[in-house]
């Protein structure tokens, strides 16, 4: 399990890669800055390229605590990113992906995601995953 410093801070750090601003804008606008009274305040960085993206998980004192990754960004896409990252990081933070459909569930799998929401973006569906995983984070076991 991804071992966090969360508990030990009052805020809950999220990346949110997309190419689309509009894509990066729904899902924070999804999940507020307190999208469960269990969680502490999130706070949102914001990643337009797959490079910044590499910049926040390669520094463990930047490294979020959850990513969300736009499946459909380019010229990387998130999928690709979550299974790099899998690959990559020893204990990699928890990652939901965007999909571009539903049938595109078998793609999330591929990357290692942990959880996937599909486009459009239902912002009910993205909090209760969210939350899900966020839990996973701060009550480990």
């Amino acid at each position: 399990m991804y071992d966090s410093h969360v508990t030990e801070r009052s805020r809950f750090r999220v990346l949110v890669y997309s190419d689309d601003r509009d894509v990066r804008n729904a899902v924070m606008a999804a999940l507020g800055t307190r999208p469960h009274p269990d969680l502490p305040e999130v706070e949102f960085v914001e990643c337009a390229t797959e490079p910044v993206v590499w910049q926040y998980l390669d520094d463990a004192r930047r490294r979020p605590d959850l990513v969300v990754l736009d499946g459909e960004s380019t010229p990387v896409g998130g999928l690709g990113v979550a299974r790099q990252m899998k690959d990559e990081i020893f204990q990699a933070p928890p990652v939901l992906v965007l999909t571009g459909r539903p049938q595109d569930a078998w793609l999330a799998t591929w990357s290692r995601a942990d959880a996937a929401v599909s486009h459009p973006i239902d912002p009910l569906r993205l909090a209760e995953v969210f939350v899900d995983l966020a839990r996973s984070v701060l009550q480990p076991g």
